[in-house]
């Protein structure tokens, strides 16, 4: 598996796991109907949910990660 499949997937999966339970809570906390709950969540999920990303360095590829909770950017 290549490393920009990989950065694919973790973004994908980093992405659901923070929607997921953001739309539901939204829906439920909350009187917003039709397409305002999943948007909510997506606006909400972009800005807390890790990204990552392959770069290539003097090394070859490798797989970075950047997170608002985390200072600066990490290699994975």
């Amino acid at each position: 598996m290549s490393l920009k499949t990989k950065a694919f997937l973790f973004q994908l999966i980093s992405f659901a796991v923070f929607f997921i339970p953001f739309r539901f809570v939204i829906d439920y906390y909350t009187t917003l109907e039709r397409f305002w709950p999943p948007f909510f969540a997506f606006i909400i999920t972009l800005i807390l949910a890790p990204k990552f990303q392959v770069a290539k360095t003097k090394d070859g590829e490798q797989l970075f990660m950047k997170w608002i909770f985390l200072k600066g950017v990490r290699s994975i």
